[in-house]
């Protein structure tokens, strides 16, 4: 069960403590490593989330799993989960941690959707654009393809959306055909 604010508060523990510790660029990239584990393995993600696994073995599967990709501090924090019982929400601390730490250092995340796949020289482009209106000179552009908008492009820029897609436009003419709005109501 999704746990936002428990998420948070270990999230923001482990900020502090690299950042008393110096190490928070390394434990950055562990938490890259960790996200990219659970998206690739949702195996992984179910085992930590299993009630049947015991901790002990789950806390043998994990350092498996990392090994010697990760650092001590992130391993003892790990460890410390599977202590606490919380390695199920894991997933949820790594996805908190990454936001905390872009926010920490000014970078903003721009995710652009399109139907196809974009080049180098457009991505940059945008993000030019993108920095000159928000005034932002640290962007993290994450691009993402989705056949199903037809053409044009979404962009998500903190909680605001810009969409010119053509699915989106498709949808608005048949919300106005429903609605009759071509049609003159005489009474």
């Amino acid at each position: 069960m999704p746990n936002p604010r428990l998420a948070g508060r270990y999230a923001k523990s482990l900020v502090d403590l690299a950042l008393e510790k110096n190490a928070l660029e390394e434990v950055y990239k562990d938490m890259l490593f960790l996200q990219k584990v659970c998206k690739n393995s949702r195996d992984f993600v179910n085992l930590l989330k299993s009630p049947v696994v015991k901790a002990d073995k789950k806390a043998a599967i994990l350092d498996a799993v990392t090994g010697s990709e990760i650092t001590e501090l992130t391993a003892a924090f790990n460890r410390l989960l599977v202590n606490k019982g919380r390695e199920a929400n894991l997933p949820e601390i790594i996805t908190a941690f990454i936001d905390l730490y872009k926010q920490h250092k000014g970078i903003q995340t721009v995710r652009l959707t399109t139907a196809t796949p974009v080049s180098e020289e457009l991505k940059n482009q945008i993000i030019g654009q993108v920095q000159q209106q928000a005034g932002n000179s640290k962007i993290d552009l994450t691009t993402q393809v989705d056949e199903s908008i037809i053409g044009g492009f979404k962009l998500e820029l903190g909680d605001t959306l810009v969409d010119a897609s053509i699915s989106y436009d498709l949808n608005k003419i048949r919300a106005q055909f429903l609605n009759n709005d071509f049609i003159y109501k005489i009474r």
